[in-house]
């Protein structure tokens, strides 16, 4: 998998407003996003079903400052996460949480 699809497609669909999270590499992508906004460091090494429990208070707390980031919590909040998982989603989680706020 190319991990830059990924960051564009959630990137995209914040921009829009629009569509839904397709896989675990967006949702790994969109996680490391709003742990960066919320300014917390997101632990690395968490599988999906994991990482979707430890976002929750984040999703219930976080403030959105824009549509964008609304969006993206939005999405995160629908996602249903599913068991697979490979070392490219802790690649893309730190990618998403390195990258600039929506």
């Amino acid at each position: 998998m190319e991990l830059i699809l990924a960051k564009q497609s959630v990137d995209i669909k914040c921009k829009i407003g629009a569509s839904i999270m397709m896989g675990n590499y967006e949702f790994y992508y969109a996680a490391g996003r709003l742990y960066a906004l919320a300014g917390q460091d997101p632990e690395l090494s968490l599988q999906p079903k994991q990482l979707y429990a430890a976002l929750q208070p984040l999703l219930d707390t976080y403030e959105t400052k824009n549509e964008q980031e609304a969006y993206l919590v939005k999405m995160l909040k629908e996602y249903k996460a599913s068991e697979e998982y490979n070392e490219q989603m802790k690649e893309l989680l730190q990618m998403g949480f390195d990258d600039a706020a929506c």
